[in-house]
């Protein structure tokens, strides 16, 4: 099933962003007085820019996998413990050493220790949104929000997913989705920002699933015809859908109906296609290998994911939970603060250390051995870390000032660690990354410059990511 607020298989919002061809109307706003003080030719530079400047990179990514972290994992217990910190502030976790020299990690990820040698660890990405919406959508797109706020709301001024604008800049052209995202529409409350085109439009909104990939009978029924309508068919009532929208003179309705356009003829092609229903076959998988990946829908998942950029997918989302949870010992997000008679410790221990370390050291060693990790970026992170202090429910509350991501493949070094936190893991203490730091590493390790410009409902340039690629983090 497709979640009701996006009304339809292709998440969508109602509003085009610039198009290859500058209208009479834009420049002739532009050649006036200046449209939010653009002059003409810069606007025309910089639609030249980013038409010519989703790809000039050399990519040493084909792909990213973004395995998201929902409710923000605590990098204290984890990835950067600090033993030789006082009580209240050191993991009540021991440690145990890696297959990385020198590195100690939490002793419940014992599988996950002996991959440490494939994983670079940025260990001091920062920025200052505490709730986490706000934080989760500048996680999911680079870009700070206008204001941190629990009740942040989804939006089309917002900025786009990362693979939105991949499809923009970057798309594939051989009939596969550029940008896949699933199981989930995740919400903290209402629908966290950040995780479809926006003001790009909805014809590069993510292929949504929310069917669960571990569920005996999973299939894509987005991309299924009813058994009465043929390929023929549908393909003659969209000429008849072109006709009543070349007809309309609604500027909203034309804008809508191009967008529509755009999902019609996606659509079509991947009806089409056998490599799309092959990519998404699990039943395909041998049995001991969908074992190795866990029966659960994080593992599967994470499976589908591996297929997916098998089969030449440029950005996977895969959500580890529809929720920021926090209380539960089987289901949800990290966001363990110990509400309501639940303690983290507990928590971690029976849920979320587990269902990481079964299924992120073979996703891993999968993509390895297949020889897909060298051009497969693996993304794994959350929002925000925990506070180094415990609260008075010996649990952890946010934390955005100095956190962990694990990133492997795709580029990036193997058994590297950037960056230091000091004593506690509460401030970075050498070579802090800002999260648009991360962005632009990421864009550019695919080949996407980061400084190319978008252009939003206002027209107004906006850098695909406002950071520096991390140079030091790069292969």
């Amino acid at each position: 099933m497709i979640a009701k607020e996006f009304r339809g298989p292709i998440m969508h919002s109602m509003y085009m962003h610039f198009r290859p061809n500058l209208d009479r109307r834009t420049i002739l706003k532009a050649g006036g007085a200046g449209m939010l003080g653009l002059t003409l030719p810069r606007l025309l530079a910089a639609q030249e820019r980013s038409a010519a400047g989703g790809a000039n990179r050399p990519a040493k990514a084909k792909s990213i996998v973004f395995l998201y972290q929902f409710g923000g994992p605590s990098h204290v217990d984890t990835f950067d413990m600090k033993p030789e910190a006082p009580d209240g502030v050191r993991s009540h976790f021991p440690q145990i050493s890696t297959s990385l020299p020198g590195l100690s990690i939490c002793d419940l990820l014992p599988e996950t220790a002996k991959v440490m040698d494939k994983v670079t660890l940025v260990r001091t990405v920062y920025h200052n949104m505490k709730n986490h919406n706000s934080a989760a959508y500048y996680a999911l797109t680079g870009h700070a929000p206008p204001l941190d706020d629990i009740r942040l709301r989804d939006s089309v001024e917002l900025f786009p997913a990362y693979g939105s604008v991949v499809d923009r800049l970057a798309p594939l052209t051989n009939g596969l989705p550029t940008f896949v995202a699933y199981p989930y529409v995740i919400r903290d409350g209402a629908v966290t920002p950040g995780q479809h085109a926006s003001f790009l439009g909805k014809r590069h909104d993510p292929l949504l699933i929310t069917e669960d990939p571990n569920s005996r009978n999973f299939k894509l029924p987005e991309l299924s015809l009813p058994a009465n309508l043929s390929v023929e068919r549908l393909q003659q009532r969209r000429e008849i859908q072109k006709l009543i929208n070349r007809q309309t003179d609604e500027q909203e309705r034309i804008a809508a109906a191009e967008g529509l356009d755009a999902y019609y003829e996606r659509t079509l092609t991947m009806l089409s296609s056998p490599t799309v229903r092959n990519a998404f076959d699990l039943s395909a998988e041998p049995d001991d290998v969908r074992r190795r990946y866990g029966r659960t829908t994080y593992g599967q998942g994470c499976l589908l994911a591996r297929r997916l950029v098998e089969a030449g997918v440029k950005f996977v989302n895969v959500y580890f939970s529809s929720s920021i949870g926090g209380q539960s010992k089987s289901d949800g997000g990290w966001d363990t603060h110990g509400f309501n008679n639940t303690f983290m410790y507990p928590i971690l221990k029976s849920w979320h250390l587990p269902q990481t370390d079964h299924t992120l050291p073979v996703f891993l060693n999968d993509l390895d051995e297949r020889g897909l990790l060298d051009s497969t970026l693996v993304v794994w992170m959350g929002e925000f870390g925990r506070t180094p202090k415990l609260n008075s429910q010996t649990s952890r509350d946010h934390w955005p000032q100095c956190y962990t991501v694990l990133l492997a493949g795709g580029g990036v070094k193997r058994g590297y660690i950037h960056g230091r936190s000091d004593k506690q893991g509460a401030f970075p203490d050498r070579d802090g990354v800002p999260l648009e730091d991360l962005a632009a590493t990421m864009f550019s390790l695919l080949g996407v410059d980061p400084q190319t410009e978008l252009f939003d409902r206002l027209n107004r340039p906006l850098p695909v990511a406002a950071g520096r690629p991390v140079s030091a983090v790069m292969a």
